[in-house]
């Protein structure tokens, strides 16, 4: 599984937050969410505590070999509202018009077909749904990450507004990585 052991390194939480991340995000229980990208499910259980029993959390990923491992930590952690889903490079096969808030966790710049993948995003979307992007700092030299998985604010609103998309917020309170929040902009 190429990636899986990044996803889970001892040192993630310290180096990223993902809790904190979270709590900005004030997802709300009964929320149904989706993790695109969602690998062996690190942020997905997380969102499920949150979601409550009463809500969904979507986990998409693209690998197969990702979404067994995510079942398993789901069975471990005896979470049960969390949906494996496998998405194609072109569309994250979400339900749509159902989805409160779509998670993308330094994987957009990971994107093959990112207009494709958007305007699914955008479909799943419920009308006052958001799209949030966690991305490394490319303006900070010292995040310690390689330049091509490092975005800009204005890089990644340049990228995602013409697709239905308006900024909303940008949130700096992540040692190495923007917060980037999206609304759904009208049909």
């Amino acid at each position: 599984m190429a990636g899986a052991p990044w996803l889970v390194r001892e040192e993630r939480a310290a180096e990223e937050h993902p809790d904190q991340a979270l709590d900005e995000l004030k997802i709300a229980k009964g929320w149904t969410v989706a993790d695109i990208g969602a690998g062996v499910g690190y942020m997905s259980w997380r969102m499920a505590e949150r979601v409550g029993p009463t809500g969904k959390v979507y986990a998409n990923d693209i690998q197969p070999q990702m979404l067994e491992l995510l079942k398993k930590n789901m069975l471990e952690r005896h979470i049960s509202n969390v949906i494996p889903v496998l998405g194609e490079p072109d569309d994250p096969k979400l339900p749509e018009g159902q989805i409160d808030l779509v998670l993308l966790v330094d994987v957009y710049h990971e994107f093959s077909q990112p207009q494709k993948m958007l305007r699914h995003i955008r479909a799943a979307l419920k009308p006052d749904g958001r799209l949030v992007l966690l991305e490394y700092r490319a303006e900070d030299p010292k995040v310690p990450i390689l330049p091509l998985h490092k975005m800009t604010v204005d890089q990644v609103k340049s990228e995602i507004e013409p697709e239905g998309f308006r900024l909303d917020k940008v949130l700096e309170t992540l040692p190495r990585q923007h917060i980037i929040i999206f609304r759904r902009k009208p049909a």
